[in-house]
């Protein structure tokens, strides 16, 4: 497969997904907190909700499109002795509290399943009573890499819950020959510094929006931004937003639909000036500029208006209440083809009044499951798909995706 990501929209040919596992059945109640999740969900209705999700994404995807389970390319590179060894030193080393160094001779005999096991569920058999929390965020796969353009930028998670995400991504990115093309271009965020994919959105091959956000650090911005700076972006914009638990990504408030069109939670993106500073390059030094809001910003770096449509419509009450559920955490399928949590129904209901078809994910799948779907580009559907136990987990239909592969734009 070819990785090549140079917008938000681009036909969909290739993305990165975890169905949730076990994982999510050992949080409880006095852990889920320490593990990021607000509530906790029921296993058995949430992956079937997920498989679901996946079927709208096969019937939308062009011929040989692929959906990428990320268990299975960790049981792939870990089949290799090295990338185990690489992954297990990395492991020990980023947490040195669990004491693993007793016990890093035993991970390492491991075979390639049970090691999968002790990293996302937290035990193995015989494991002299070591054990770790479990890692459940792995279905938010959005989060642990950006690919922009024919690089990658490797998330570092913020919190320690999701640092064996980011040390799994790491070990994918270094051995597993998917990522052959991207991994002399990786961009690598250490030590103290912390981005997430979830703050990284592509606008196109030369423009990049990055949250500063609860979860990526300033230090790791400017980092991310350097890397991309120096591989053919031309311009980050940084997005200041509310560093709380709701707007915990940029993604959360503010995603793309279509060529000139946006989701957005009015509060935190419309209602806001002087929160966006562009950085660009400027002989061997970053130059930085304020902007007066990001949809100027937007439509003077591409040159064309914008149309920020409202998540939860026009009600004060509605905008909040479906921020918190995701509205606007949509994901583009294609231009103007967008999926979304179906419980966001004011939502929905703005995206019919700005022209967009409504279907509910049963509907586009028996349309045009069995067809090689060809978007054209006056068409445009907002797919409302079952979510009720995934949105326990505070992330929606772009969370849970990681993009490696977008057809280009044509306009």
């Amino acid at each position: 497969m070819n990785i090549q990501v140079s917008s938000e929209i681009g036909h969909l040919q290739g993305v990165i997904v975890h169905t949730p596992g076990h994982e999510v059945s050992l949080v409880n109640p006095e852990l889920k907190d320490e593990l990021l999740f607000d509530d906790i969900i029921f296993e058995e209705d949430a992956r079937q909700e997920h498989l679901d999700m996946l079927e709208v994404f096969k019937a939308a995807m062009p011929s040989g499109g692929q959906v990428i389970e990320i268990v299975d390319l960790i049981l792939e590179v870990f089949q290799q002795e090295d990338a185990r060894g690489y992954f297990i030193e990395q492991l020990v080393k980023e947490f040195p509290e669990e004491n693993l160094h007793v016990i890093e001779k035993e991970l390492g005999k491991l075979d390639a399943d049970d090691l999968l096991t002790f990293i996302i569920q937290g035990y193995f058999k015989n494991s002299k009573g070591f054990t770790l929390n479990p890692s459940p965020n792995l279905l938010f796969t959005r989060d642990l890499a950006a690919v922009v353009g024919s690089n990658i930028l490797i998330s570092r998670a913020a919190k320690k819950a999701r640092l064996r995400e980011s040390l799994l991504m790491e070990t994918l990115v270094h051995f597993h020959p998917l990522f052959e093309s991207v991994r002399e271009n990786a961009i690598r965020i250490s030590g103290q510094q912390s981005i997430e994919g979830g703050d990284v959105l592509v606008v196109s091959d030369k423009l990049v929006l990055i949250g500063m956000s609860e979860r990526t650090s300033f230090s790791g911005l400017i980092k991310g931004t350097e890397g991309l700076l120096n591989s053919g972006v031309e311009t980050v914009l940084a997005v200041d937003i509310p560093k709380q638990r709701s707007s915990m990504h940029l993604d959360t408030i503010f995603t793309f639909a279509s060529h000139s069109e946006c989701i957005a939670f009015p509060p935190a993106i419309m209602e806001q000036n002087d929160n966006v500073v562009a950085l660009f390059k400027d002989g061997d030094s970053i130059k930085t500029e304020t902007r007066s809001s990001l949809k100027s910003a937007l439509e003077e770096n591409l040159g064309r208006e914008f149309n920020f449509i409202k998540c939860g419509g026009e009600d004060r009450t509605n905008q909040f209440r479906e921020q918190w559920t995701d509205g606007a955490n949509v994901f583009a399928l294609a231009p103007g083809i967008i999926i979304g949590y179906e419980r966001n129904t004011n939502t929905f209901n703005t995206l019919v009044d700005h022209g967009y078809d409504l279907m509910t994910q049963f509907e586009f799948v028996e349309e045009y499951g069995d067809i090689d779907f060809i978007p054209s580009d006056e068409q445009k559907i907002a797919i409302s798909f079952q979510g009720h136990e995934l949105c326990r987990g505070r992330g929606g239909a772009r969370c849970m995706t990681m993009p490696i592969s977008r057809k280009p734009l044509t306009s």
